[in-house]
């Protein structure tokens, strides 16, 4: 690379040249902001229309007359489709590029959002949540590549950083469905409150159509997802476009990049378990399993759980899970995305699942609240939970899954993290109603097991990916 000292010129020989580039450039442009906002866009939505149920499971049923068993297959059908998806949208992102993935998922949401909206019947409403699994699965692994991919490696908003903020724009989206939740709620008729999960669910579909109609203009391919592929135009002239990075082709070079991306993206998710990654898996699939599994029991279950340690009305359980998630899952998100850069991502994790042991073995010794003081240790007990996951592995994980392998195979390294998170949430979703009918509060001691063996893990196996410059390794000569 040359450059000028009134007007500095870069010359791209190979792919190496286009990570060097981002990863040290101090430039920005609105298209590129642009690019950002959209792929958290898509995980806004993600988090939107996987806790759209949460309200409506005790309508959905007595409408469709289930069992325990039936709802547990509703409420996990989505995250049996993420699995799958994940699956796919792993092989996808690494195959065919980010950009094309990108613009092909957001049908599924329009698709399933109408179709569970208007579901007749369980199986309907099942199959509906199930598709819209499959658009999740596929969106996360793609939406990671951008976020890491168009992000500097130091400084203010760093790689580190922008994959944090997912987790801030996930509990932006859940406080979102409640106020949604709340306006709909005051202002529908009595007649139509049964319905009040209908019109949630459906909703989902508008900001799709707004995202797919935005993703239009402004998405583009990923710089060193195209340069790996040996097409050093397109790539420079995304550089000059989103970043304003005055370069130009050089004479082409050898640009290594790892056997990752030269097989085929099936043989990729082999690579993962060799040995320089089996230890950055091994880590990131435990912190994908544990955190989801105490989230998701948690999260989903916050209505059910406040009304059973509260006994209040449906408006006050409304109200108590917006605080709850906004002002400290919430909180903790952006604290974590401040904090990552000069903290370390294993810090953060690790102060996170103390939170969340202290919390849920709290709420397992307290019980159910027998007056005011003991209800309000409960509320702060939750708190205190919720604000760790922001501040620790909610964020975290995600930054492990994301920061723990190059560009050639991080479509199918947050494949891999996010069929383990699906898995597990899918697990979770299913055994949380049972948990809660068989065992009351003593799920909490359950629970706690989670956070305890994340701690564990992060002690035994340390590995710290926020600062690393991990796509240096598709490059490294051996």
């Amino acid at each position: 690379m040359t450059d000028s000292a009134a007007q500095p010129s870069y010359i791209v020989r190979n792919a190496a040249d286009v990570n060097r580039l981002i990863n040290t450039s101090s430039l920005t442009s609105h298209h590129a902001r642009m690019i950002i906002t959209i792929a958290l866009g898509g995980i806004f939505l993600d988090a939107y229309d996987l806790g759209a149920l949460a309200f409506g499971v005790k309508d959905i049923t007595r409408q469709f007359a289930l069992s325990a068993t039936q709802v547990g297959m509703v409420v996990s059908a989505i995250t049996f489709g993420a699995i799958i998806g994940a699956l796919l949208g792993g092989y996808l992102t690494d195959k065919i590029g980010r950009y094309r993935v990108f613009m092909a998922d957001m049908f599924f949401f329009v698709f399933a959002a109408i179709l569970g909206a208007l579901a007749p019947n369980a199986e309907i409403l099942t199959l509906s949540r199930f598709i819209m699994g499959l658009g999740i699965g596929i969106d996360l692994p793609v939406a990671m590549a951008f976020l890491a991919e168009f992000s500097r490696l130091n400084g203010r908003g760093n790689k580190a950083a922008k994959i944090a903020m997912w987790c801030p724009t996930w509990y932006a989206a859940i406080s979102a469905a409640y106020l949604l939740v709340l306006a709909l709620y005051s202002f529908l008729p009595d007649s139509q409150s049964a319905y009040l999960w209908r019109y949630i669910v459906g909703f989902g579909a508008l900001p799709a159509l707004a995202i797919l109609l935005i993703r239009k203009k402004y998405m583009t391919e990923s710089p060193i997802w195209a340069a790996q592929q040996g097409d050093l135009t397109t790539a420079v002239a995304i550089l000059n476009k989103t970043y304003r990075i005055p370069a130009t082709v050089g004479e082409a070079g050898v640009s290594p990049v790892s056997s990752g991306q030269t097989a085929s993206p099936w043989i990729a998710y082999r690579a993962l378990f060799g040995s320089r990654y089996a230890k950055r898996t091994v880590l990131s699939s435990i912190l994908s399993f544990v955190s989801p599994f105490a989230y998701a029991a948690i999260a989903f279950g916050l209505p059910i759980i406040i009304s059973t340690l509260f006994e209040q009305s449906l408006l006050t359980t409304i109200l108590v899970s917006l605080v709850l998630n906004f002002f400290f899952a919430f909180t903790g998100g952006m604290l974590a995305v401040r904090w990552v850069a000069i903290i370390g991502a294993r810090p953060l994790a690790t102060a996170g699942y103390l939170c969340q042991i202290v919390a849920l073995v709290g709420l397992a010794w307290l019980g159910k609240p027998q007056d005011n003081l003991h209800a309000l240790s409960c509320f702060g007990l939750l708190a205190l939970f919720l604000f760790g996951q922001g501040v620790g592995p909610g964020a975290q994980s995600m930054v492990y899954a994301s920061l723990s392998y190059p560009a050639s195979l991080r479509g199918v390294g947050v494949g891999l993290n996010q069929t383990v998170t699906r898995i597990s949430s899918t697990l979770a979703l299913f055994i949380f109603p049972l948990l809660t009918l068989y065992l009351g509060t003593h799920l909490f001691w359950v629970i706690a097991c989670a956070p305890a063996i994340g701690l564990i893990a992060l002690q035994l196996l340390g590995w710290e990916p926020a600062g690393y410059d991990v796509d240096a390794e598709d490059y490294a000569t051996n």
